[in-house]
């Protein structure tokens, strides 16, 4: 198959989404021609063969950093990509895909039109529904009607978690068939590190958390958590860059814990998997996930995983299995479940070594992928 493929932020642009789409490219790329556009940032090059994937670039205005978009750039970014139509029309594309429904779905789904071809949506979960955000999409008319046309112009519509498809069904009515592919990643072996080779604290339980600081990661609820008296040996290590970083940076000064919570800022791979590995536990307050990528991480390495009982993650993490689902929002129950990883040694052991066994079953990149590769074979079979 020759496949065309959409995406607002695609690395190293962006969080978990982006991630993904790159890990399905790849694989699918080496059994087929992928092409991918993006936005451009900076002087990322407009256009590269990375691994097998051809990377095009359009220009986007307003976005300032590599983590967090700006919504100027959301909202050029379907504009922007007309000035590279010329160049996709001297191509022969068999299928285009576009991942998020918004701002990605109105610009591939205008392309396929244009080229009258078939169109796949991969939704994620905050492009159909964030209730962290006043312009969540399933609260905003405008956004709403496009996500709803996205739906329906789409040959197929692929959700990444139950969570996910459940939202389009509540928010957006039945607009066609609807295909749950849980999301997968590829296991990284870094070169081994100590805590205080990385700046972390050596003889503390440390816990850690990955994500763009944002509002809706909760970073302000695990941080005023950490203040109680039974977690006081309980440190916390931010891995991720955004905007609320100087007021969560305050707050942990006014809550007395500034000297255990340790902003490590954006990290490579590398570093990301180093830390998972030398860490106790893995923790989030996040007020909704659509699946999690960083909870596959924390599985693979064996960690204990402390999260909200609400979002796509609920698909493959079981209270007192893989860790504790705590109900959102309550900071009471994420005390007490951080204390209970934090003092059961026993317990660590034992969910360490089921996660561990999970991930090797259920959770590399390739079934993804091969799944993705049977919707577009089935959607141009007919």
């Amino acid at each position: 198959m020759n496949i065309l493929m959409f995406n607002y932020e695609y690395p190293p642009l962006g969080g978990g989404g982006g991630v993904a789409h790159e890990l399905i490219a790849e694989a699918l790329a080496r059994r087929h021609r992928v092409v991918v556009v993006t936005s451009g940032y900076r002087d990322l090059p407009d256009r590269e063969t990375r691994g097998d994937v051809e990377i095009l670039r359009v220009p986007v205005w307003g976005r300032k950093e590599l983590a967090v978009a700006s919504i100027p750039s959301m909202l050029t970014f379907p504009a922007a990509t007309r000035r590279i139509y010329d160049a996709l029309d001297s191509e022969s594309f068999d299928l285009v895909t576009g991942f998020f429904a918004v701002p990605t779905g109105p610009a591939s789904v205008a392309y396929a039109k244009r080229k009258r071809l078939p169109h796949v949506v991969s939704t994620l979960g905050g492009d159909i529904y964030d209730p962290s955000k006043t312009m969540s999409p399933h609260r905003i008319p405008p956004l709403k009607w496009a996500v709803r046309n996205v739906l329906r112009d789409s040959a197929r519509i692929i959700a990444d978690s139950d969570d996910t498809r459940e939202n389009i069904a509540r928010y957006y009515g039945r607009v066609g068939d609807v295909d749950v592919i849980r999301l997968g990643i590829r296991r990284v072996s870094p070169p081994p590190a100590t805590r205080s080779e990385l700046g972390l604290p050596e003889d503390v339980f440390l816990t850690t958390t990955v994500g763009r600081l944002v509002p809706r990661k909760g970073l302000d609820r695990l941080i005023r958590v950490l203040a109680a008296p039974e977690l006081g040996q309980v440190h916390l290590a931010i891995m991720g860059s955004g905007p609320e970083r100087a007021a969560l940076e305050r707050l942990a000064q006014s809550e007395g814990v500034a000297d255990r919570v340790r902003f490590m800022g954006w990290v490579d791979e590398e570093t990301k998997w180093q830390v998972m590995r030398v860490a106790d536990a893995f923790v989030t307050a996040t007020l909704h996930e659509g699946y999690g990528l960083m909870f596959l991480e924390a599985m693979a390495e064996g960690l204990p995983i402390v999260a909200p009982d609400h979002g796509g993650h609920t698909d493959f993490l079981t209270d007192g299995v893989t860790g504790f689902l705590t109900p959102a929002g309550d900071e009471e129950a994420l005390r007490a479940a951080i204390a209970r990883v934090s003092t059961d040694e026993e317990l660590r052991q034992r969910v360490g070594d089921t996660n561990r066994r999970l991930f090797d079953e259920e959770h590399d990149i390739e079934p993804c992928a091969a799944a993705y590769e049977a919707v577009f074979e089935e959607v141009l079979g007919r």
